[in-house]
């Protein structure tokens, strides 16, 4: 059966999901998980004892610079942010909403992270580690090779994001963002898009206000 816990350690508090909403949200998680698998009975078994849901609250920090973290996430629910900090300044590379997998760079480098993670919502996660994940390709072969094509997948579309992002002007870059994320434009305060963006929150707010005169807004695309 698989495991949820409660977090309170991780300069956060617990979740306010209530528990029908938690145990519903896991369900589909896992239905949706199996239901593209097509897992036996006796691999939903040994996957489900294997799953670890957390729920956090929003503030909670999941990583900070120079941990070893042992855990990947994949968000069931909420919003999360990776983020640097230079010369006391956060950097935002990342977001992570439902259906995102975040795995540390210190699982692959074994060196401290040099980021940081935390809610930005209240979130349920699905935890894994490298032990987990052993576990399961030894008992079943077939899944290494699942995780291998999802891994290489997930490389070329970070590339493919990393090359349009640099070549694309200031402008160009929040349309792509707002086009690919509107969901994000109500969930993450604008400061945090703009340093996303690598922009300052005064520059955003001109091109927000240069876009909504324009048929970028006519084209039902949200700025």
């Amino acid at each position: 059966m698989y495991k949820i816990q409660l977090n309170t350690n991780l300069y956060g508090t617990v979740c306010s999901m209530n528990l029908k909403d938690v145990e519903l949200l896991k369900n589909q998680y896992l239905n949706e998980m199996f239901s593209v698998m097509n897992f036996s009975e006796e691999e939903w078994q040994v996957i489900t004892d294997l799953h670890v849901f957390r729920q956090y609250k929003k503030g909670a920090i999941l990583l900070k610079k120079g941990q070893l973290s042992k855990v990947s996430y994949y968000v069931v629910k909420g919003c999360l942010r990776s983020y640097y900090l230079v010369d006391g300044e956060e950097k935002v590379n990342a977001f992570y909403t439902e259906k995102d997998y975040f795995t540390p760079s210190c699982l692959v480098t074994n060196k401290p992270a040099e980021h940081y993670l935390d809610c930005l919502e209240d979130c349920l996660v699905n935890v894994s580690t490298a032990e987990d994940e052993a576990i399961i390709m030894k008992k079943f072969p077939r899944f290494e090779k699942l995780c291998r094509a999802y891994s290489e997948e997930l490389v070329v579309k970070q590339k493919a994001e990393f090359d349009d992002f640099k070549i694309a002007s200031p402008e160009q870059r929040y349309i792509n963002f707002a086009t690919n994320r509107p969901d994000l434009l109500q969930r993450v305060p604008q400061y945090q898009i703009a340093s996303y963006l690598g922009l300052t929150p005064q520059s955003l707010s001109r091109i927000r206000k240069r876009l909504s005169k324009n048929d970028f807004s006519a084209n039902k695309v949200a700025v």
